[in-house]
């Protein structure tokens, strides 16, 4: 091999002004546009977190935390792109750079632990199209029960637990560990992301000791057709139906960085319903670029190097 090996890193992106919202709302409803409606409901949703969500620069600091770690690693052996899903750079122009930059390979790294038909998989067939006849694309499997990362959400997990009080007991304050919902259908044809998921909490749940845990969904798409359940909504309603819990504790497993899903849909949505029922919320902090966080971005390619 005589260049550099591609790193294509990808993630869904989000707008960078208010001007962008409208066209990333019809570029993630496939080209249809949103009612006058439902674009208020975004904006207002985002005007709730601040505006406009902070992932662009979450994503970037992840981007650049990489790179650097893998050049620390490897001085001169890594080129690492990124391409997003809905906004520029899309991830076409990330991999004709990695062509145009004389990559031998290009390793597919999506931004998030979990595989999905509807999620990862859509990111690395983009990738691949894109790259093909030029660079081979390597995919970068799902990388939830890492050791590492397994360490650093259970970490995650009792330290919220203890921000509640040093003198709470666990058994009334379950664990709900969140993911993005996929429509039902997916499941159906064999999408192993809800497998994936309950695995994955049984892994951070087992790492951190914990008495009680379960898994939710959140965020489902606003179609007709039935989505993954239950959703966390109505999990925090039962909580508290069944009177044993004084609060909970939210992981969202399934993200990665602080962005709309979790800032509006858990701490101002989830939360309001937490209040009205009497509950306590908290949530696991955001990985973000937090350097153990890294440290496996850049194992799970780095090993993806070695096949």
């Amino acid at each position: 091999m005589s260049g550099p090996i591609g790193v294509l890193v990808m993630a869904h992106g989000t707008p960078r002004s208010t001007a962008e919202i409208a066209p990333f709302y019809t570029r993630i409803r496939r080209g249809r546009p949103p009612t006058p409606e439902q674009l208020a409901d975004l904006e207002r949703r985002y005007d709730a977190i601040g505006g406009l969500s902070p992932l662009t620069e979450r994503t970037a600091a992840q981007v650049d935390g990489l790179r650097a770690a893998l050049e620390a690693r490897s001085p001169g052996r890594f080129t690492v792109v990124y391409g997003a899903k809905h906004t520029e750079p899309l991830i076409e122009e990330a991999a004709a750079a990695l062509v145009d930059a004389g990559a031998d390979a290009a390793i597919g790294l999506v931004l998030t632990p979990h595989g999905s038909s509807l999620g990862s998989g859509e990111y690395l067939s983009r990738a691949e199209t894109a790259l093909a006849p030029s660079l081979r694309l390597i995919p970068v499997p799902p990388w939830f029960a890492h050791a590492d990362l397994v360490a650093l959400l259970a970490d995650r997990v009792t330290g919220a637990l203890a921000a509640l009080g040093p003198t709470i007991d666990p058994a009334r304050y379950p664990v709900i560990f969140t993911a993005h919902s996929l429509p039902e259908r997916a499941a159906a044809e064999g999408d192993s992301y809800p497998e994936q998921l309950a695995e994955s909490a049984g892994l951070v749940a087992a790492a951190a000791g914990l008495p009680r845990w379960q898994v939710a969904w959140q965020s489902a798409g606003r179609t007709p057709e039935p989505w993954l359940g239950p959703d966390i909504r109505e999990v925090a309603r039962q909580l508290a139906r069944a009177g044993d819990s004084d609060g909970f504790v939210v992981c969202p497993i399934g993200f990665v960085a602080d962005h709309l899903e979790v800032l509006y849909d858990l701490d101002i949505e989830l939360a309001a319903v937490a209040n009205d029922v009497g509950l306590t919320y908290s949530r696991t902090a955001s990985l973000n670029d937090d350097a153990r966080f890294i440290g496996v971005l850049a194992d799970v390619v780095a090993d993806a190097a070695e096949r």
